[in-house]
């Protein structure tokens, strides 16, 4: 049974199905990644809402002249020397001036607040902060809803998703506490192709797929 339970565990348990996905999809963003690197001169890169956790089996922040900026609400914590944290708003970052940063890094965090214009702000100054971005969202339109393991329950009305995340234990084999499920059924708001594309009108998107579907998206513009 605790087998089945870390595998169905949030992406943050190293043995669980989406922490899989995301080292594959951390594997890709470095191919994009060293199309504009380059180790004769300092790059910076802001990683908004990231962990230090998240780079701890890349190559990335080991590299020579690199930095990575963690920012977040808090201040999230590192031992590594060339990954600092800092406290911040990704949807107003007017301590950086307009081009600060070599590249702006985000996983799974666009969807996370609560209403389109705030993901426009955060995609705004995404677009003035740095010079390359990378920013990856689960796609609304995937059979699984990726923060429930929940079949199509981003369809559902909200109170019946509530009551099946606090009654019963089909997401993730248990169930939410209240106080989690009310705020991650107000929090959220999911994004398809079309709506990453409005946020990002010139950026490209990668595809993360399993089985044909298209499980998550990603806007950049790592063209090289």
């Amino acid at each position: 049974m605790s087998f089945i339970s870390d595998l169905f565990a949030s992406s943050d348990h190293p043995n669980s199905i989406g922490a899989k996905f995301r080292s594959k999809r951390q594997k890709d963003f470095e191919v994009f990644f060293y199309k504009v690197f380059s180790k004769n001169k300092p790059f910076r890169i802001l990683d908004l809402g990231g962990t230090a956790y998240f780079w701890k089996n890349s190559s990335i922040p080991d590299l020579p002249n690199v930095t990575i900026t963690l920012l977040n609400l808090y201040q999230e914590a590192s031992d590594h020397p060339n990954i600092i944290g800092v406290k911040g708003d990704a949807t107003d970052m007017p301590n950086y001036e307009s081009g600060s940063f070599d590249l702006i890094f985000s996983n799974s965090v666009i969807e996370h607040l609560y209403t389109l214009e705030n993901q426009k702000k955060m995609a705004n100054e995404i677009m003035r902060v740095g010079k390359y971005f990378f920013i990856q969202t689960p796609n609304k339109y995937f059979p699984i809803e990726a923060h429930y393991a929940l079949p199509f329950a981003q369809f559902y009305p909200k109170s019946f998703t509530y009551f099946l995340l606090t009654k019963t234990k089909l997401s993730r084999l248990q169930s939410w506490k209240p106080e989690d499920a009310k705020q991650y059924l107000e929090e959220i708001r999911l994004l398809d192709e079309k709506g990453m594309l409005d946020l990002f009108p010139k950026a490209s998107i990668y595809r993360e797929k399993i089985l044909g579907l298209v499980k998550s998206i990603s806007a950049h513009n790592l063209r090289g």
